[in-house]
């Protein structure tokens, strides 16, 4: 609707433009052509922006929610859309849709996924021509659909990546009216820096425009109170920190379903393969971790199993899981070495650029006591996986310093203890000693693994006792910590 209405007001413009130019020729005028043209064109505009301004009855009911990036591995952006659906907003969910989003989100009827491509620019010349086209051409993209829908009363957005978004959805704002809300998840000239340095021209272009364009945003969301200090110091830019929370979905899981998943899983990775008993009679179904009964159907975890660890990645410079694979032959080392430690089956979730690199890294190993495996899960298999897991490992290193690992906030969810590796704001989510460890290189990992796991499976070692202290600890979960701090910035007065 909204995209005919501008149609017809553009083709009725065109029209009075066509109309004062000509008369300019067939009228003994003394106003000269360029002046009438100036201000037909003038008009255009004003009428133009008045009708992309134009409000009706559902406006203040619509929010656009814009990551520029793959929304089915943007959980966070897709809790928003959730939350603002659960409050009777119509939400326009707009990103790549590389990857499957949760299901929740897909059954909402209130949430309108509109995909937009991922541009890679001129592949021919100078990289800094690649990167230009590829700005220029993202940014008409994205005018063209945030002007081409609904006005919405608000679009909220995470950065990063935030270049060329910030700028755009600024100005779209600024033309239709709307207020404009970004979630701050981390600075996006940090994360360039990881791989181009931070002298490097383009990383510093992209901080002046975050520190241009930034504190022009009518609120602002972030993730951490260490960030909302700093954007407050060095930005200028008052933020309301919204901590990660895990979602409902996120908690320890039943035997029976960790069973159920583990016996998909063993279809394609042998490291959920159980050797079958001799006697098949006796064992009709089984993996590594759990069997069932055939007499009855019941399902048990099996009391000789290896430990589950599990870590998750988007395989970006920011988290380097050499750190993992070295712990990893440390521990292997410690079972041949005498030590009475469980056998490990690590698995390692996630897309992105460096997988294939880690996956020849992993292949390069002769490990007896220790399997790796690299799935992608679906989303609704992951929180399943989290909460069937014996202890979570996260190597997330923040590029600023100054965010924190939504994959440790779901293992909390699910009560499954983190060893972390350390950096500085990281003890606002780690406890150390409390619900987890951090470590700070692959011997003091090692070490932890070695420590947590010594006692495995009993539940009177430390791991158990870990779980135990995040069961009794935990804290809001998402709905409620949106609640409180995001609904009032939407529903309030503009």
């Amino acid at each position: 609707m909204a995209t005919l209405c501008s149609s017809a007001a553009f083709l009725a413009l065109f029209s009075l433009f066509a109309a004062g130019f000509v008369g300019c020729y067939v009228t003994d005028s003394s106003v000269t052509c360029p002046a009438v043209s100036l201000a037909v064109v003038t008009g255009l505009l004003s009428l133009w922006w008045r009708s992309l301004r134009q409000r009706d009855g559902g406006t203040d009911r619509r929010v656009c929610v814009l990551v520029l990036g793959d929304i089915g591995r943007s959980p966070r952006m897709q809790y928003h859309s959730l939350s603002l659906s659960r409050h009777g907003y119509h939400v326009t969910f707009v990103g790549f849709l590389d990857t499957k989003p949760h299901q929740d989100v897909l059954n909402e009827k209130k949430i309108k996924i509109v995909p937009i491509a991922e541009v890679r620019g001129v592949r021919v010349g100078p990289k800094i021509l690649t990167y230009v086209t590829k700005v220029i051409v993202q940014s008409l993209q994205l005018l063209h659909v945030l002007l081409s829908m609904e006005l919405q009363s608000h679009i909220l957005m995470q950065n990063p990546p935030g270049l060329p978004s910030i700028a755009v959805a600024w100005l779209v704002c600024v033309l239709r009216g709307s207020s404009f809300v970004i979630d701050w998840h981390n600075y996006g000239y940090t994360i360039m820096a990881l791989s181009h340095g931070p002298t490097h021209p383009v990383v510093r272009l992209a901080k002046w425009y975050e520190h241009i364009f930034g504190p022009l945003a009518t609120h602002n969301l972030c993730v951490t109170n260490a960030m909302k200090d700093d954007l407050q110091k060095n930005w200028g830019i008052k933020a309301t920190t919204l901590y990660d929370r895990p979602a409902s979905i996120f908690r320890e899981a039943p035997v029976k379903l960790q069973h159920e998943l583990f016996m998909r899983l063993a279809d394609t990775y042998p490291e959920f393969k159980h050797t079958a008993s001799e006697d098949p009679e006796v064992e009709a179904e089984g993996t590594v971790f759990s069997v069932r009964d055939p007499t009855d159907g019941s399902v048990a975890l099996r009391a000789e199993r290896p430990a589950l660890l599990l870590s998750s990645t988007s395989w970006t410079e920011d988290e380097d899981f050499s750190v993992l694979l070295k712990a990893l032959e440390v521990y292997e080392g410690f079972i041949k070495g005498g030590a009475v430690l469980p056998s490990l089956v690590c698995v390692i979730t996630g897309k992105g650029p460096q997988k294939e690199y880690y996956k020849k890294l992993i292949d390069s190993l002769h490990l007896e006591h220790v399997k790796i495996c690299t799935p992608w899960l679906e989303a609704e298999d992951y929180p399943v996986l989290l909460g069937s897991a014996d202890l979570g490992v996260c190597l997330h290193m923040s590029s600023s310093g100054l965010d924190l690992p939504m994959k440790v906030v779901d293992m909390f969810g699910c009560c499954l203890p983190v060893c972390a590796i350390h950096f500085n704001c990281l003890h606002e989510l780690v406890k150390h000693e409390e619900n987890g460890l951090t470590f700070k290189d692959s011997l003091e990992l090692a070490e932890q693994l070695k420590s947590l796991l010594s006692e495995f499976p009993s539940s009177d070692g430390r791991l158990a006792a870990f779980r135990r202290n995040i069961r009794t600890s935990r804290g809001q979960r998402w709905d409620d910590n949106w609640d409180q701090n995001v609904l009032p910035l939407i529903a309030g007065p503009r």
